[in-house]
């Protein structure tokens, strides 16, 4: 379980006075989740999930919340951030910036068919026209500048394969940092864990602390990484076609995008085991965390260099 920053049921009752709602009725940790401190949130008329942000700074929280809200509004199934009554969407809750938001039916489909991948692939599309028109952006802290810094930091603990990995897909990834594609505010995360579903229909998509503006196909890879693999990595082909039909009957993917199409994939592994290899070998304290084994993302890496997939149809 990821619980950083303890809360009170009566350190959590005093804050929320700023808040319209009703009287506390309920107060439980959430168990997923390695980057910040979650809670189930129950008041007598309400259900909210309360997030403190254990590394983001209080400046950068507008961009994250404003985004939400946004998406909220035009009607992309998101959790709505919850204004106290001042209108700000967050304030300080022991020492660390805190914030709620409606808490979302459902739970995660960890088995995905081709309809669930569909309707991931539709929703992600829909979030990213529904962010042309959202003002704010933010440098992707998992961008370019930080690879090159967790690449440094963790070779140390890697043996020569995974280092001659690593070493030629940095060289690989730092030409294709200077391509130009489409760019908007992205989800950054849209792994199976962070979608809920209700029976068989996509109830909403959750968790933006990776949110940033980037590649809009950067994002869809990363979404068909985890989306559409086997058990050994490799993509299922009817699960892949499925998301990307679907994000392409909302929003049709440029040239220049399906070009760099077996690229994004590879870029989309090598984040995830760069971060995963960094929290294991120099995890920050916390209490009860957990961290994700990088040599799953290793592997997917390692499958998009040896077998990219088919290209993206028009």
């Amino acid at each position: 379980m990821s619980v950083y920053t303890k809360v009170s049921f009566d350190e959590l009752a005093a804050w929320l006075q700023r808040y319209a709602l009703s009287p506390l009725t309920g107060l439980e940790p959430i168990a997923s989740g390695i980057e910040n401190t979650n809670y189930f949130v129950t008041t007598a008329g309400e259900r909210l999930v309360l997030t403190l942000y254990e590394r983001l700074p209080a400046e950068d929280l507008p961009f994250y919340l404003n985004l939400m809200a946004h998406l909220a509004q035009h009607g992309v199934p998101a959790p709505a951030p919850v204004a106290d009554r001042s209108g700000t969407y967050f304030s300080i809750l022991n020492n660390k910036p805190a914030s709620l938001v409606t808490r979302l039916d459902g739970k995660p489909q960890l088995a995905p068919d081709d309809g669930h991948c569909a309707q991931i692939g539709l929703t992600l599309a829909q979030l990213h026209v529904a962010t042309a028109s959202f003002r704010g952006r933010h440098d992707n802290p998992r961008g370019a500048t930080w690879r090159t810094q967790a690449a440094r930091a963790v070779k140390r603990f890697l043996v020569p394969a995974q280092l001659e990995l690593l070493d030629s897909e940095m060289v690989v990834q730092r030409k294709m940092a200077r391509r130009r594609l489409p760019q908007g505010a992205i989800h950054g995360d849209l792994f199976r864990d962070n979608a809920l579903f209700v029976g068989d229909k996509l109830a909403g998509i959750i968790d933006f602390g990776f949110a940033a503006t980037d590649a809009l196909a950067y994002d869809l890879a990363i979404t068909v990484n985890d989306w559409c693999i086997d058990a050994d990595a490799e993509l299922d082909a009817g699960r892949t076609r499925a998301l990307i039909d679907a994000y392409q009957s909302v929003r049709p993917l440029t040239d220049d995008e399906r070009d760099a199409w077996p690229l994004l994939l590879r870029l989309g592994a090598l984040r995830f085991w760069l971060s995963r290899l960094y929290d294991m070998h120099l995890p920050r304290p916390g209490e009860l965390t957990h961290a994700h084994d990088p040599e799953h993302f290793e592997r997917v890496l390692r499958s998009r260099v040896a077998r990219p997939g088919p290209p993206v149809s028009r």
